[in-house]
């Protein structure tokens, strides 16, 4: 029988406090601000307003609005794609064959080039309705932020400490459970750090994301992107830098209610023998810890979430016996020649079609000509990172190993990432006109400005992932200065810094779509004047064709570029991970 207990005699402790009801406001402001942007989402496209955009700053928070739900829903893609994609490329020597190449392929894809591809089938989708759009600015938006959070999930999966593996083994646990027990959670601190980047990221290119060109027409969707391209055009510098303004508000509030929490929380994942002295906090982690209700309410979920990463989900038995082990490796050698031939096959067939296809449109001197234009954004590409190298790297590691500093830094980081290209067109375009300088060699910089970041985050992901034990034993033996630098320190970020170098070479072939074709509108004597500065390469190539709708010069300056782009990661990148897997992991 069960008995009744009076709601007044359950005690204080029972009872909501404040920050239940700081956290209920939160959540139901976020639910409210989630509706409101939906609703215009999924509106006809001939309905009055549905893509229209308005300078009147009253518009802005709700254009906010829009464009950050468009960016968590592309993370939360984003997330399911580093789960699955990355983990199979780590997992099996096959596939990371195709996978790893691909992905290469793929980060270096602008994002104008996935568009001209795939918005038909987006738009064809939800014919006359905005959600056709959504849907195609959703998926360039996840284009600019999975590849590095995939690349950081594969490095971090081949990384983990050999003794781990080990012990893991020595605990019996299953594949699934070592997953769960032991990778994800080692490759929590990059992966967090990385998701923060690839929001940045999605904020950099989200001019180009929500201007979705169809039928020789550009559909601007309603968002702060669109407003900073409208207010660019215009000349009206009020207005981009109130745009600037809200960006910033909307970056500040998603770091502390989320990547805050979450970098304090994956604090506890580093690998170390004694804790550091500093340790990250969050106001938001700390405030939900004291609620009354919300905290009881989340065991529910955590219990769930246990007993699913603790399934032993096992190989079939008869891998158990040995003789069937020598016939499964036999097996596995005659599959690896299979799959080889199969895979080379496949790869010859559509290298047939490729060839056929550009044979029937371009003529060599047409493809001579992409290449050196595509050789030419690459000395733009390496220059970029060398320079980013140079700098960011001395301070990366030094703000990561001050989780204070740190916690400071980390909006203000993210808000640098995250400055879309736009903003800085009409001050470069002013002072390329009013100095005469070259294109070429000036609106190299806007290249660096939107990939520098890529190499900051990871180095800062590296540098507080770096085991305090370690830092100990090098104070212990009185390791400082250079030796300090070249033996400890280097080799202990070493493999952060190769993912973020290259995902910002990968970011850099993309950046250079909106470096190297800039156009802004400049208020002189009360006119609105339209500038347009080019710089030789095969993002204004691309961009140009994209402009004029000819998708044939847009295929050949994205084959072009993919293959040289394969080519240099074979060259480059692809030994310095094999160095960073190898000898330089803790």
């Amino acid at each position: 029988m069960q008995r009744f207990v009076a709601f007044t005699s359950l005690g204080r402790r029972h009872l909501p406090n404040q920050y239940d009801l700081l956290a209920l406001l939160t959540i139901f402001a976020i639910l409210v601000g989630v509706v409101h942007a939906s609703r215009g989402a999924i509106e006809p496209l001939a309905a009055p307003g549905a893509t229209e955009i308005h300078l009147d700053v009253a518009y802005l928070p709700y254009y906010a609005i829009r464009t950050t739900l468009r960016m968590f829903i592309a993370l939360f893609f984003s997330l399911l794609f580093t789960f699955t994609y990355a983990t199979l490329a780590a997992k099996s020597r096959r596939a990371e064959k195709i996978m790893i190449p691909l992905l290469d392929v793929l980060q270096s894809v602008p994002i104008l080039g996935f568009l001209a591809f795939l918005v038909p089938f987006f738009v064809t989708l939800v014919p006359g309705s905005v959600a056709g759009f959504e849907i195609a600015c959703i998926f360039a938006i996840f284009t600019s932020q999975a590849w590095n959070m995939a690349f950081s999930f594969y490095r971090s999966l081949r990384s983990v400490p050999a003794d781990l593996i080990e012990v893991s083994r020595g605990f019996n646990l299953t594949p699934w459970q070592r997953f769960w027990q032991l990778e994800t959670p080692f490759a929590m601190p990059g992966l967090i750090w990385n998701m923060m980047m690839s929001m940045s990221g999605g904020w950099f290119f989200v001019v180009a994301a929500e201007a979705i060109s169809y039928n020789n027409n550009t559909t601007k969707l309603p968002g702060i992107g669109s407003y900073i391209d409208a207010a660019t055009t215009k000349g009206e510098n009020g207005a981009v830098l109130a745009a600037v303004a809200t960006m910033a508000v909307v970056i500040v509030v998603y770091d502390q209610l989320l990547f805050r929490p979450l970098v304090a929380f994956s604090s506890r994942f580093r690998v170390e023998l004694t804790a550091s002295a500093e340790q990250e906090r969050s106001w938001v982690r700390d405030a939900f810890l004291r609620t009354g209700w919300l905290k009881p309410l989340s065991a529910g979920p955590q219990r769930l979430f246990r007993r699913f990463a603790l399934m032993r989900l096992t190989l079939p038995p008869g891998r158990a016996n040995p003789q069937v082990a020598v016939r499964a490796a036999r097996g596995s050698r005659l599959g690896d020649v299979a799959f080889t031939a199969v895979a080379a096959a496949i790869g010859a067939y559509c290298l047939y079609l490729i060839v056929t296809y550009f044979a029937a449109h371009f003529t060599l001197g047409d493809v001579g000509h992409v290449l050196v234009l595509t050789l030419l954004t690459m000395l733009r590409v390496i220059f970029g990172i060398v320079l980013a190298t140079l700098i960011w790297v001395p301070i990366g590691i030094w703000i990561g190993l001050r989780p204070r500093i740190a916690d400071r830094v980390q909006p203000f980081a993210q808000f640098l990432a995250a400055f879309p290209a736009n903003v800085i067109f009409p001050l470069a375009v002013l002072l390329i006109v009013t100095f005469r300088l070259d294109p070429d060699v000036w609106l190299t910089l806007l290249i660096v400005f939107g990939t520098q970041w890529y190499i900051l985050f990871n180095v800062i992901a590296g540098a507080q992932a770096f085991p305090n034990d370690l830092r100990e034993a090098a104070r212990s033996f009185s390791i400082r200065g250079w030796d300090w630098w070249v033996k400890v320190i280097i080799p202990g970020i070493f493999p952060y810094y190769v993912t973020g170098a290259l995902t910002a070479s990968g970011g850099s072939w993309n950046a250079a779509i909106v470096a190297e074709y800039v156009h802004a509108g400049i208020k002189q004597g009360g006119e609105v004047r339209n500038y347009t500065e080019v710089a030789s390469g095969v993002g204004s190539y691309i961009a140009i064709a994209t402009e004029r709708g000819i998708d044939n010069q847009i295929w050949l300056g994205v084959a072009v570029m993919s293959l040289v782009v394969i080519i240099y990661n074979r060259a480059l990148w692809r030994p310095l991970f094999v160095l960073a897997e190898k000898r330089l992991r803790l």
